[in-house]
């Protein structure tokens, strides 16, 4: 089958973020394999600093078909994708990175495929058999397979034999996909796996091979907070999205300040001879500011303090906490003095008051989210 049908209106969002050098290639191979129908092309940039919007400003004023959505204050793959999709006016929306590693006329065939099999969701998929990955090393492609495995736990069974739950090559019905992505969390981990979240299984969707290339310019935007991302959206989609995200975040950087402040304390008492109740306040103050300056660089990165900010901010964290540290500090004193003497009950018995409070004060005050 030849696409060749003009009825059908195609929306292409195209994510950037820094990609001068890849994104005018993408764009003019799209142009030149598209004279069959009717399309628009969608560039949601973050605000990028290497001269991409102007360059795709200037791609625009040559074609009409071209629009930019130039984004400031606001960032994030998922975020980006779901703002073009929902900006988009076509019968079909595709979407695929601009990085170079997905290849347009991959992009043709699973717009090919969706009209043939009239289905509501094609997914590129770098593990199939015929699929090839020449974009990661061994590294990347075992750590994605094992995301993907982990992910399908999470989801509903209906995509348990999706090979690729965190493609970006997709393309989908508008009619029948729009409303759930709608519903989509943009602090996600990936958009494809949200989406599939939120759908519950609704979703007739029907895997392509991917030739996944090597990156030409730039590099991978993969970091830890991308990692992070990942557990926090299989520990939200288990909790069938009844905990915030944030929530859920703030929680787990709260457990890493419980083995801060217990490593400090036992260390002092240890190693110096401090008594437990005179290491204590100075365990509870150093677990605060940890759990400060890991939320400040993972939970809230998005609002992320730095330079002076950073430090007004810790100022800001420390007084908002200040009442639950002196509740931590008493009621782990209490309970060591009047319930039982073991140091670690006393400490979680305090720590337990502090989680609920610093959450709401300090997402509220010191990151104003």
């Amino acid at each position: 089958m030849t696409l060749q049908n003009n009825h059908y209106y195609i929306s292409i969002v195209l994510p950037t973020l820094n990609e001068v050098e890849n994104i005018s290639s993408i764009i003019r191979k799209i142009i030149n394999l598209s004279n069959n129908f009717l399309i628009e092309i969608i560039v949601v940039d973050d605000a990028s600093t290497d001269g991409t919007t102007s360059l795709v400003k200037k791609l625009s004023q040559e074609d009409n078909r071209i629009r930019l959505i130039n984004r400031y204050g606001r960032n994030g793959l998922s975020s980006a994708i779901k703002e073009g999709s929902l900006s988009a006016s076509g019968d079909l929306i595709a979407v695929m990175d601009t990085d170079g590693q997905h290849q347009v006329e991959s992009l043709y065939e699973a717009i090919e495929e969706l009209l043939i099999t009239n289905k509501d969701l094609i997914i590129g998929s770098r593990f199939l058999d015929n699929s090839s990955i020449k974009g990661l090393s061994d590294k990347r492609k075992k750590g994605s397979s094992l995301a993907n495995t982990f992910a399908k736990y999470s989801l509903s069974k209906k995509y348990f034999n999706l090979t690729d739950i965190m493609s970006g090559f997709i393309v989908f019905k508008s009619l029948t996909v729009l409303k759930f992505v709608e519903r989509i969390d943009v602090n996600g981990f990936k958009f494809l796996y949200e989406l599939l979240s939120v759908s519950d299984g609704t979703l007739d969707c029907k895997e392509i091979p991917l030739n996944f290339l090597p990156r030409k310019f730039g590099e991978s935007k993969l970091d830890i907070a991308i990692v992070w991302d990942f557990l926090i959206s299989l520990i939200h989609s288990l909790s069938k999205r009844l905990i915030p995200r944030k929530a859920i975040s703030f929680a787990l950087v709260g457990i890493s300040g419980v083995l801060v402040q217990l490593s400090i304390s036992y260390s002092f008492m240890w190693f110096l001879g401090f008594t437990f109740q005179s290491v204590l306040p100075i365990a509870v103050v150093l677990a605060a500011t940890s759990n400060y300056l890991v939320n400040n660089w993972l939970t809230f990165r998005v609002k992320r303090l730095r330079n002076k900010a950073l430090f007004i901010g810790l100022l800001k964290f420390l007084l908002v906490s200040s009442l639950p540290i002196f509740a931590n500090v008493g009621l782990a004193s209490s309970f060591y003095k009047l319930v039982s003497p073991n140091t670690l009950f006393s400490q979680l018995a305090g720590i337990i008051v502090v989680f609920i409070w610093n959450y709401a004060a300090s997402s509220k005050l010191v990151w104003n989210t």
